[in-house]
């Protein structure tokens, strides 16, 4: 029997998959379970649609990010924190701290997660931070730390 698997079941198919399997299989564990549903016509069509969106939106969010890349490497984020001798900072500024910032001054709702700091930023001047927009796209962002009097 010909299914068209809606989650991926180890061992036999991946999500949107349309696999021959057995009919006792297909009908006692795979139907009852809502993993698939048998490949009529009607669903083969939906599930073609279905992919068209998908793709539609995975080129309309690379499309934005790559406008959003544009944006951020355009920008410096200006940030201040208390320092020491030698231009060293007391603690120091995470990608949190940068988020915030680009939200608060800039209206850019960016995750700290997708910032990629490996280490916080423990020192004054400029510094060149990666930000992950998508798997394709990734930008630099100027972040420059000067001292809080």
């Amino acid at each position: 029997m010909k299914v068209i698997f809606l989650q991926d079941v180890k061992g036999k198919g991946k999500k949107g998959e349309v696999k021959n399997v057995a009919d006792g299989y297909a009908q006692n564990f795979l139907l009852k379970q809502n993993l698939a549903i048998e490949a009529t016509n009607a669903n083969v069509a939906t599930l073609q649609g279905q992919k068209k969106k998908e793709e539609k939106n995975a080129a309309e969010d690379l499309k934005q990010a790559q406008d959003l890349k544009g944006t951020l490497e355009n920008l410096t984020v200006e940030l201040k924190a208390k320092s020491g001798e030698g231009g060293r900072l007391f603690g120091s500024i995470t990608s949190k701290q940068i988020a915030d910032e680009l939200k608060k001054n800039h209206g850019i709702k960016l995750d700290k997660r997708k910032i990629d700091l490996p280490d916080a930023i423990r020192a004054l001047g400029y510094t060149n931070v990666p930000v992950k927009l998508h798997t394709e796209v990734s930008a630099v962002l100027k972040v420059h730390v000067t001292e809080e009097k």
